[in-house]
């Protein structure tokens, strides 16, 4: 693990997340973001033994080193802050992008609570509507000559704020009472830059879709808090409500969001917040309701349109936006499982393991942990080739769907893409039968890819849709 940086005031509590694994009395852990295997030195395991067995309600690091390995938990993803909502006042401006629906403003306006407001109008064809609800609100409006797409509308309010922390919340959500309440307590850590809420959808009925919305909209990041990086478990957050630290930005050329891009701005804004040493969370207790795009059409058209955005991400980004990144390993006894040879996957794996395990040489339970990491990489790796058959490889997912009667490679490729599904549905979706979520989770793959796949050909660029062959971060090890 990397020194110690912006040290946690004192009583600042963590608890480890629930991914976290030792080894070894305490001696490795396993976990993070992205996940990776971590080597403690002897003086910091006694507060590890202490942090786990104190569980969710956290510990405070009581010495200097104490707080400074709760600082590395925190920066790596092994553990989360624990903060108990505060009362305002916060110091915190509301900037609100819209551009027409003044139904919707309305309704976000009622919902924001006591804080000032800016309301950034983005050339609406009809601003009256507009205008009239943000002052019956007592909002600050101010009004773009040219739509200039919702990047430059935050920029534009963020400029105007002049308190400390600003909040974005689109025209069509609606924060619960309470949000800053549980959201301003993580800036208490002076890494964080930006917090965002769980953003669920309203309820919308009982019809297929909106049910399917439910449980599986395409905002709603989980019940899980994360810290959030590229490559973890939480990759991004979207910035339809995102409260951010203004010193973050301010003073950082390039930080703020980037007005040439209409989608996928927000995902480019956290990565490079991440790329300039701030750390992004987030905190699902904090809860947005959110207008889904109920007809299939429009449903469809914003999956597509949110795929568009991946070839641009993936030349700001380079190595980011890969659809898969197996191993050879992985691969390799893929293959064979695929062809038919069980028993030779299971020797190949065990020399996977086997050379894993001189890595761990120092861990009395080292082979047992590079069996582990070896299974781990290898389920992982065939769910995400899963993924990208249903997404940026759609045409071929669907050409092995076809095919899958007929032929074994086929059935291995559509049960890579359908096995997550099942589980996924287990979990969350029985709101919906298990045939019909899955139809309709395939056509929102389906719908994304094909986003992809128009952007790629328009950039001329393969940079979104080509894999990443390499051995993993997971079989990193580091020391703290």
């Amino acid at each position: 693990m990397t020194g110690p940086a912006f040290p946690l005031p004192p009583g600042f509590r963590i608890a480890l997340d629930r991914g976290t694994s030792f080894w070894s009395d305490g001696r490795a852990a396993a976990g993070g973001t992205p996940w990776k295997v971590v080597r403690f030195a002897d003086a910091a395991r006694p507060y590890l033994a202490e942090l786990r067995r104190a569980g969710a309600p956290g510990l405070a690091g009581r010495s200097p080193t104490g707080r400074a390995l709760a600082r590395r938990l925190l920066d790596h993803g092994f553990a989360h802050p624990v903060l108990a909502p505060r009362a305002g006042p916060h110091g915190v401006t509301v900037v609100i992008p819209a551009f027409g629906r003044p139904g919707e403003l309305e309704r976000c306006l009622a919902a924001v609570g006591d804080v000032p407001v800016i309301v950034v109008d983005d050339a609406s064809p009809d601003p009256g509507p507009l205008r009239r609800a943000a002052a019956a609100h007592g909002a600050r409006l101010v009004r773009h000559p040219r739509n200039r797409g919702p990047a430059a509308a935050r920029n534009t309010g963020l400029r105007l704020a002049g308190t400390p922390f600003v909040a974005f919340v689109d025209s069509d959500c609606r924060p619960r009472d309470g949000w800053l309440d549980v959201l301003m307590p993580h800036f208490d850590d002076p890494r964080v830059a930006a917090v965002a809420p769980r953003i669920v959808p309203a309820g919308g009925g009982t019809r297929l879709l909106a049910r399917y919305e439910a449980v599986r909209s395409a905002l709603d990041m989980g019940a899980r808090p994360a810290l959030v990086r590229p490559g973890g478990r939480l990759g991004f957050v979207p910035a339809a409500t995102l409260l951010i630290r203004v010193a973050a930005v301010a003073g950082a050329e390039g930080s703020a969001f980037e007005e040439n891009m209409r989608l996928g701005e927000d995902v480019d804004f956290v990565w490079r917040l991440g790329d300039l040493g701030w750390n992004v969370r987030y905190e699902p207790r904090a809860h947005v309701e959110h207008t889904s795009r109920l007809h299939p059409v429009a449903w469809a058209r914003r999956r597509h349109e949110y795929g568009t955005s991946a070839a641009d991400l993936a030349r700001r980004h380079p190595g980011r936006l890969a659809p898969a990144r197996p191993s050879p390993w992985s691969l390799a006894v893929l293959g064979l499982l695929t062809g038919g040879r069980p028993g030779a996957a299971i020797a190949c794996a065990g020399a996977a393991a086997a050379l894993l395990a001189r890595r761990f040489a120092w861990l009395p339970a080292g082979k047992g942990l590079a069996a582990t990491i070896t299974v781990r990489s290898v389920a992982a790796d065939a769910a995400g080739l899963g993924h990208a058959l249903r997404r940026e490889w759609w045409p071929a997912g669907l050409l092995a769907l076809a095919a899958a009667p007929r032929s074994r490679p086929a059935r291995a490729a559509a049960t890579a893409m359908l096995a997550p599904l099942a589980l996924e549905w287990a979990r969350r979706g029985r709101t919906v039968d298990p045939v019909r979520y899955t139809v309709l989770r395939l056509a929102e793959d389906i719908a994304y890819g094909s986003g992809v796949t128009a952007a790629s050909v328009r950039a001329r660029s393969a940079a979104a849709l080509r894999p990443d062959v390499r051995f993993p971060r997971t079989l990193r090890s580091g020391r703290g």
